[in-house]
Order: C-alpha cells, then sequence, then structure tokens
C-alpha cells in the first residue's frame, strides 16, 4: 500500500445503531469524508464515510455497511486509507507523514544517524522518531526547521542539525 495514505482511525463504536468514533489525521478534520471510500489496509474493506457530529477526539460518523453497534466495535483499530492521488498536492516544506517514514537522517556532515520509524505529536510540534543505526533504541527528533534544516524526499534522507547530545556518540 505504498500509493496509500493513512488518513484516520476508527476508534470504536459510537451509539447503538452503528456509528463509529472516527479519527481524522487529516489537516483539515473534516476533509477524511471527502477523500473517500476509504480503505482498511490491507484493501480488504472499503467504506463511504458520513460524518454525524464532532465529538471529543474526532467525530461520530456513519460507515457504509456497518449497521449495529456491533460491528463498529469490531472494526476498532482498523486505519483508514486513500489512494495518494486523491489528496492535495503539498506546499514547499510541507510532508505527508507517509513521505518521511524510512527516510535516512544524516547530521550536516553526512554521517547517517538512523532512518525515520515514526512521525509523532504530542500536541507542541512533529517529532521523528529516527531510530538509531545498529542500535535497538530510538530518539525523537524535533521537526523544526532549526533540528531538521532538508528535507529532500528524492534523495530518500534528512540532513539534520540536532540539539547538542540528543544523539549517543555526537
Amino acid at each position: 500500500m505504498k500509493d496509500h495514505v493513512c488518513v484516520g482511525a476508527i476508534a470504536g463504536a459510537f451509539g447503538v445503531r452503528g456509528e463509529v468514533r472516527l479519527k481524522s489525521f487529516c489537516a483539515d478534520p473534516e476533509a477524511i469524508a471527502d477523500y473517500g471510500p476509504l480503505s482498511s489496509e490491507d484493501g480488504a474493506r472499503r467504506f463511504d464515510v458520513s460524518l454525524d457530529r464532532p465529538i471529543k477526539n474526532g467525530f461520530a460518523a456513519r460507515l457504509s455497511g456497518v449497521a449495529s453497534k456491533e460491528e463498529a466495535e469490531a472494526l476498532r483499530g482498523t486505519r483508514l486509507f486513500v489512494p495518494r492521488d486523491r489528496l492535495p498536492a503539498t506546499e514547499d516544506d510541507e510532508y505527508y507523514h507517509a513521505d518521511l517514514i524510512n527516510l535516512e537522517v544524516v547530521d550536516t556532515g553526512g554521517t547517517s544517524l538512523g532512518r525515520v520509524k515514526a512521525v509523532l505529536n504530542h500536541g507542541a510540534t512533529d517529532l521523528l522518531e529516527v531510530a538509531l543505526r545498529g542500535r535497538s533504541e530510538t530518539v525523537l527528533l524535533p521537526f523544526t526547521r532549526a533540528a531538521v534544516p532538508n528535507v529532500d524526499i528524492g534523495a530518500g534522507r534528512i540532513v539534520a542539525d540536532p540539539p547538542e547530545g540528543l544523539f549517543p556518540d555526537e
């Protein structure tokens, strides 16, 4: 599913008539309904989405083919994907998280530090979780212009200027 992007996830049932709790990962959260139909990660299920109303941490939504609370609850944890070509083009210095995963991270001298394992956000700013080269541990690198001055998707790498001491052995 390399040509697909995760735009949301089902957090469980909402109510008793088959609605789901839908988390949107879109910059405009309501846009998730515009990209449909959405599919499961394996592509086995496809859903048309209708947003009913905002709720805490997402939306109460209806998915085609889901008619009961039990069916909705069975979908808990299902991540929802769309083909990349349905998404709007990105601006300069704007990236889909999926574009950053697995990029090599090098320091300003060209030394490999590791690979991007995940992109996280705990409120303040995006963080790149970097799996360290030759180690089982990871480092959280702030995804700011100061710490990440260059992202080259075409070359498959990110140039990082991390804060002093963030990476071991630097």
